[in-house]
């Protein structure tokens, strides 16, 4: 659970974060604008990462991060605009809202309930766009070929497949593992990445293709997969191309830092930093967070000529941290900068 901690002392982001909390020893934190609302009573955080893609013209497929807190959050409640119009257990993170109205655009948040009754502040605003109604339109799109299975550690699968045809156009992609749909995906886009899976299991995943009036192709041949053991680093799950530096500003010392993401079915909004060994910052995006190249600095003290270990690790969709980065070395100087 997230602390607001005192005093805050100077951090700078580079990028688009707007929150830094829960620093622990030796680092103190940021409490910047944009933090969750609930911060500080006890109430589930606002949810992250929060997603709507269109379904079908009367269909909004609504996607969202876990939340930590406690109490264990029980469930989520779905708005549409100030409507709620859809609850879903705390296990689940995504879910269609279904009866829209064809070429009109839908405004969602999510909140977040806890085993008390109590529910946090809502999530960012998303907006979805539902297509225009085809009439009389009986043509299902032709099955998705090719799928493709790639074992990404012990909790995620890459999958891919061939795009359909369908004469009036494709608008998504469901994905099952086995009878039950657990994911959906714009109709432009042909892979994804499966999270929050068990090690050393077998899964088997199918793909259908959906157009506009809510058609389903049939399902794709079965990608079956297995998970790597549980003894892996979930190294398929961590920052690539992390890269260190340090500068001097003001007689303080600061980190720099950048990676890549890790690829996920969901937005990546919440990163830890480990520093020395120890959990140091917790780095929240309350924007749209990067896809392609993150990065971020931070205030390490105003000692000069120390060294540093430092790594980060990413909050997956489904709530689990994935692996770490390769760990860098950097030394604070007192002018330029220290390359890792």
């Amino acid at each position: 659970m997230r602390r607001t901690p005192a005093p805050v002392v100077p951090c700078r982001p580079s990028g688009r974060a707007v929150a830094v909390c829960g620093a622990l020893v030796p680092l103190s934190s940021c409490g910047w604008a944009g933090a969750d609302e609930g911060e500080g009573r006890g109430l589930p955080g606002a949810p992250t990462g929060v997603t709507a893609t269109a379904g079908s013209a009367t269909s909004v497929h609504v996607m969202w991060n876990a939340v930590s807190a406690v109490p264990d959050v029980s469930g989520y409640e779905v708005y549409r605009d100030t409507t709620r119009v859809k609850e879903v257990p705390g296990s689940e993170h995504m879910v269609d809202v279904t009866r829209l109205r064809p070429s009109t655009t839908y405004v969602f948040t999510v909140r977040a309930r806890d085993t008390d009754g109590r529910l946090g502040p809502r999530s960012r605003a998303v907006r979805a766009t539902t297509p225009a109604a085809t009439a009389a339109d009986r043509s299902v799109p032709t099955r998705p070929l090719a799928p493709r299975g790639r074992v990404v550690g012990s909790r995620a699968v890459q999958l891919s497949w061939s795009p359909s045809r369908d004469d009036r156009g494709v608008v998504s992609y469901d994905i099952y593992q086995g009878a039950a749909k657990i994911h959906s995906v714009d109709g432009a886009q042909t892979a994804t990445v499966i999270t929050g899976l068990r090690p050393g299991t077998r899964y088997s995943f199918t793909v259908r293709a959906r157009d506009a009036t809510d058609n389903l192709s049939p399902g794709s041949d079965p990608v079956r997969v297995t998970t790597a053991p549980g003894s892996d680093d979930s190294r398929g799950t961590a920052p690539t191309r992390f890269h260190a530096t340090t500068h001097r500003d003001g007689g303080a010392s600061y980190i720099d830092l950048a990676w890549v993401p890790p690829r996920t079915e969901g937005a990546v909004t919440e990163y830890q930093i480990e520093l020395d060994g120890q959990a140091a910052t917790s780095l929240v995006w309350g924007g749209t967070a990067p896809r392609d190249r993150a990065s971020y600095s931070f205030y390490v003290g105003r000692d000069s000529g120390v060294a540093h270990r430092v790594r980060i690790r990413a909050r997956l969709p489904d709530g689990t941290w994935g692996g770490f980065s390769a760990e860098r070395t950097v030394r604070t100087v007192r002018t330029g900068q220290g390359e890792s």
